[in-house]
């Protein structure tokens, strides 16, 4: 595990772990870890933020780096803007929510912070590329809640990302960010005059697709996920696919389902 900084625009570095599996030779497949709402990064690889020789106890399987390598693939964990060492530190009234002040921001330069998340994954990828052990055939994009929302449009947007992952975050949008209460950082300005989730979901077909998502989701409804579900299978289907996108329904809440979901992505992967 090695703890690095690639640049993403000006005044925009991010910070990131890339971390190797020790049982397999490379080249590698590679997993881009992105978590939600939380302290950052440090999560993905279960040590301490501040002290990143104290291993932690992270729930809800948010250890993505550790179950990545134990897998045998690679992971590239970002820390996203506004969480953990990117987390709003200068002006003097931060408001209450992490990411409501760079939204605001973002919104004013007529961006959006969903976008410029994706943008540094691009930027992270862009790293991936100028190493020899990657194979750049082989990149999934992975992540729950606010990293499973990133997943979703960086999967849709980002043509060289071959496998997607995303949990606790797809569904109707009618039915979550439209009806309950979410960050700011979920949402993008006029995008329901064209598209719903499955919408911009379908974009990613016909590469292999898990969704991911708990029963007892109390933000993102499993019965409305279900319908986002059917309406992006279709997609799949009339793309050839219908065979690439799966469904995984943990028995909990709003997390990962760790031993649920990487079956059918190793499934995937070993076809490619």
């Amino acid at each position: 595990v090695e703890k690095i900084v690639y640049a993403s625009e000006p005044f925009s570095d991010v910070p990131a772990y890339i971390c190797l599996p020790g049982n397999v030779k490379p080249p590698y497949s590679v997993a881009i870890c992105l978590q939600g709402h939380s302290t950052g990064m440090h999560n993905s690889i279960g040590v301490d933020r501040d002290d990143e020789k104290k291993k932690i106890q992270v729930e809800g399987d948010r250890d993505f780096a550790i179950g990545c390598m134990k897998r045998g693939i690679a992971a590239l964990c970002i820390e996203q803007r506004s969480f953990g060492l990117r987390r709003e530190l200068k002006q003097k009234k931060i408001s209450p929510h992490g990411c409501h002040d760079a939204v605001m921001h973002s919104l004013e330069l007529g961006r959006t912070l969903l976008g410029e998340r994706v943008y540094d994954v691009d930027r992270g990828i862009d790293y991936l590329s100028g190493r020899k052990d990657i194979d750049m055939k082989s990149i999934c994009v992975m992540g729950n809640s606010g990293g499973g929302t990133v997943s979703v449009y960086a999967a849709a947007l980002l043509p060289r990302i071959s496998f997607a992952m995303p949990s606790c975050s797809f569904c109707t949008f009618r039915d979550s960010i439209m009806s309950i209460y979410h960050c700011s950082d979920n949402y993008v300005p006029g995008i329901m005059k064209y598209a719903e989730m499955a919408d911009v979901m379908g974009l990613f077909a016909p590469k292999p697709l898990v969704i991911v998502c708990g029963k007892d989701d109390e933000i993102f409804p499993v019965n409305a996920v279900k319908k986002a579900f059917g309406d992006l299978k279709r997609i799949y289907k009339a793309a050839g696919a219908e065979k690439n996108c799966h469904l995984v329904i943990g028995e909990g809440g709003h997390r990962f389902y760790a031993d649920d979901s990487w079956p059918f992505m190793l499934r995937e992967m070993k076809k490619r």
